[in-house]
């Protein structure tokens, strides 16, 4: 039973509890169950509220027993990354200056899914500050991929990936500033989405909204272990809440709505950067190629200037010498760091810094006039499955699979398609145009149907 309920999904869940076929306290303490299991060997959970989460879902049965309910999620359990702050619970954001901070208030993500009923059952770690594609920090401690303990579940949602996968978790959430969605969705063979730049509330995040010329590489998605449950929560989360200055009132479109037939779909399987493995490039075709006869065309085409995707992506982040980062870090009280922070000796003029935004703007409407032809693009996540713990930097280039898509922000989505030589999980990225999340989802469900999508860990 404890197997039936903690390998189901967000939207299976949700309707369980509400037709009373199970209790909101029997999924919670499976859950729980679940993580005391499986945390020792990944050290992804890194606060538990086991008690208050028991109390809060008798609260809502009780509340199901008087015909009353909170919500979409009524009774349905999370976790949530550690850099979300998080009422009462503390909230580092991987960073030793905040290792005993009690937030006052939620982050606006947070506060939604509450209010749709969802139980917090405890927070996931992170990178300090959420900078790194490798979950490691001072405070926690290192997370490892549960298909294979010698290997990273990714940065910087590994946390949250590696409990979703091993069924101690139903869902989470990852902020995403170069990957941090997409790359632990790979690694650990769930489903995830980085949604439009200015869709999703960054209010609460330790990486705040008002980071400069940087503020658009960055949005919040959902992480799950189903695509329809990413749709779901998405729903919940988008929206404006009068404090991120960059989010834009339009709701997500339905999935459901999405004509396949019309859709023009591109593919590539080497940007240029970083070669991926071979059973990556097997992956990425094989799902492209799956789609023939349910899509209108199918081209391998992949937009130019994308070998630049790095260069163009650290030039605004070193341009100030990284005193933004630095501002976060003395706010916090923090003088140890996991790593150097900061790069004045990078810090430019004026005039370089306005070229530097002018070759990003270039870049941005080259990339959109590519998808004039095109509605749907079907790439890697990275050159690689997941990599050996402290090797990021040997594998640097592999990662600019997914910064491509924060410098122009647009939508991209990760579900599991294949498996390596090794037993891991290979993702394809699947991307859309500016705020047609409800595209790059509909591809995204025909994928998980047709190879399988998330597969059970032997952990």
């Amino acid at each position: 039973m404890q197997s039936e309920i903690v390998y189901s999904s967000v939207v299976q869940l949700a309707s369980a509890i509400k037709a009373k076929k199970i209790s909101s306290v029997e999924v919670v303490q499976a859950y729980l169950n679940r993580i005391e299991e499986v945390n020792p060997k990944l050290n992804a959970l890194v606060q538990l509220r086991a008690d208050q989460a028991l109390a809060e879902a008798r609260s809502a049965d009780e509340l199901l027993a008087r015909g009353e309910n909170n919500g979409l999620l009524h009774g349905v359990p999370m976790t949530i990354k550690d850099s979300l702050d998080t009422e009462g619970v503390v909230t580092t954001g991987g960073t030793l200056g905040r290792k005993d901070f009690l937030p006052e208030k939620d982050a606006t993500v947070v506060a939604r899914l509450k209010k749709e009923g969802a139980i917090l059952l405890g927070k996931t770690n992170t990178p300090e500050l959420t900078i790194a594609f490798e979950t490691d920090n001072l405070i926690y401690g290192r997370t490892n991929n549960p298909y294979d303990l010698t290997r990273t579940s990714g940065g910087s949602g590994g946390g949250a990936a590696a409990i979703i996968a091993s069924g101690g978790s139903p869902f989470d959430l990852s902020s995403d500033y170069g990957g941090s969605v997409r790359l632990p969705a790979h690694f650990c063979g769930i489903a995830g989405i980085k949604p439009t730049s200015g869709r999703v509330p960054r209010s609460g995040n330790i990486l705040p909204y008002a980071v400069g010329a940087t503020d658009a590489y960055q949005t919040i998605g959902p992480l799950a272990r189903s695509v329809d449950d990413l749709t779901l929560l998405l729903g919940i989360i988008a929206g404006p809440d009068w404090q991120d200055p960059m989010i834009v009132p339009m709701p997500p479109a339905n999935p459901e709505a999405v004509d396949l037939s019309t859709l023009r779909v591109a593919f590539y399987t080497d940007n240029g950067t970083g070669t991926p493995t071979p059973e990556i490039v097997r992956t990425v075709t094989e799902v492209a190629h799956s789609l023939k006869g349910q899509v209108a065309t199918i081209t391998e085409d992949r937009p130019n200037r994308m070998e630049e995707t790095w260069s163009l992506w650290t030039s605004l982040n070193v341009a100030d010498g990284g005193y933004g980062t630095l501002e976060i870090l003395e706010k916090a009280g923090t003088t140890q760091t996991s790593r150097r922070f900061g790069s004045p000796d990078k810090e430019v003029t004026g005039r370089e810094f306005g070229k530097r935004l002018r070759e990003m703007d270039l870049f941005r409407s080259q990339m959109l006039g590519f998808m004039a032809n095109y509605d749907v693009i079907i790439c890697p996540v990275n050159a690689n499955v997941a990599i050996i713990h402290g090797t990021q930097y040997d594998h640097f280039a592999g990662f600019s699979y997914t910064a491509t898509y924060n410098l122009v922000g647009w939508p991209a989505a990760v579900v599991r398609a294949g498996t390596s030589p090794e037993g891991l999980p290979i993702g394809v990225q699947i991307v859309a145009n500016p705020w047609r999340e409800d595209v790059a989802l509909k591809v995204a469900q025909i994928v998980e149907k047709t190879f399988g999508g998330w597969q059970q860990p032997s952990l």
